[in-house]
């Protein structure tokens, strides 16, 4: 008898905990339903679509007419695509570059205790808050020769004075880089100041007791501890030099000469809504995605996957 009674407290307490954890936060989990039915309908499904119908012959409508790569082979024939993979890897490679050394350096001279920081630290932050198409706008001006800088300096006596990099096809893009990094810069030296906010204090003082050069403890110590904000800053503005298009639109509209700062959103976007071809257009846009997804797994690797081997 008491076997048996023993043998059915163990199948209600094994059948109990299951029910445990579902009930366990059960409003929260309701609550969270429309966030992850949004993510997979919209976003994967949206993302599934896409890459089903790169490899068909789809125009102004879609339709399920397999031409299997030929899209992908037509792309990548296209002197106007080419030409737009160039442009973003020369503007990434020099956004990333430029974005992450400003701002580290911008942080670690935040980080000096110095007077009126939070004015400081919300000037450099305030770019970041307009859009890229109020950036280019203002940037657009700025650059004008007529009314920005080369007009200002040549009205102040300097005629032969010239800075007019919008309008040159060689120049275009620093043109877009110095918009993209007034923009950037402030955010990325926000999250710099944070990573360097979180370093024991004792580590400094060791540093100091140790006799280490100041740089070198920044160097040798300070980075290597600071790899996970690192590596997050680099994944946002990756991801967000995937996406550029709005500044470009804003400030060059993919000129001058043509296709000059071309960039691959401008690409699918003429495809798509104005060439009505949207079997190329979605051929381009699953380049794009596969491009995010070389940026993320990798990260993503690092920081889950990273941890369990370690």
């Amino acid at each position: 008898m008491s076997v048996t009674t023993e043998a059915e407290q163990v199948r209600a307490t094994s059948t109990a905990r299951p029910r445990a954890r579902w009930t366990r936060n059960i409003s929260a989990k309701i609550a969270a339903i429309p966030m992850v039915a949004t993510a997979l309908v919209i976003f994967l499904g949206g993302s599934i679509w896409t890459v089903v119908y790169s490899f068909t012959d789809s125009k102004l409508l879609p339709r399920l007419r397999w031409v299997g790569l030929d899209q992908y082979e037509r792309l990548w024939e296209t002197s106007r695509w080419v030409v737009s993979i160039q442009n973003l890897l020369f503007y990434g490679v020099m956004s990333l570059i430029f974005t992450v050394v400003m701002g580290f350096i911008l942080a670690v001279l935040m980080d000096q205790k110095i007077r009126f920081e939070d004015t400081f630290r919300t000037i450099m932050l305030y770019p970041f808050a307009l859009s890229f198409i109020v950036t280019g706008l203002v940037w657009q001006w700025i650059l004008n020769p007529q009314f920005g800088i080369q007009g200002v300096v040549r009205d102040m006596g300097w005629t032969s004075f010239s800075f007019d990099p919008l309008n040159n096809p060689d120049t275009v893009l620093f043109g877009l880089l110095i918009a993209g990094l007034w923009q950037g810069t402030g955010f990325v030296m926000c999250l710099m100041l944070a990573g360097l906010r979180g370093i024991d204090e004792d580590i400094w003082k060791a540093a100091r007791v140790d006799g280490i050069p100041t740089w070198k403890t920044y160097v040798v110590v300070i980075i290597p501890m600071m790899r996970a904000v690192f590596i997050t800053t680099l994944v946002i503005v990756a991801s967000g030099i995937i996406r550029l298009y709005d500044l470009v639109v804003a400030m060059t509209s993919g000129g001058p000469g043509g296709n000059a700062s071309q960039v691959p959103a401008m690409y699918v976007y003429d495809y798509m809504f104005q060439a009505q071809n949207l079997g190329q257009g979605f051929a381009a846009s699953t380049m794009m995605l596969l491009s995010v997804l070389i940026v993320l797994i990798p990260w993503a690797y690092l920081e889950f996957g990273g941890k369990k081997h370690g």
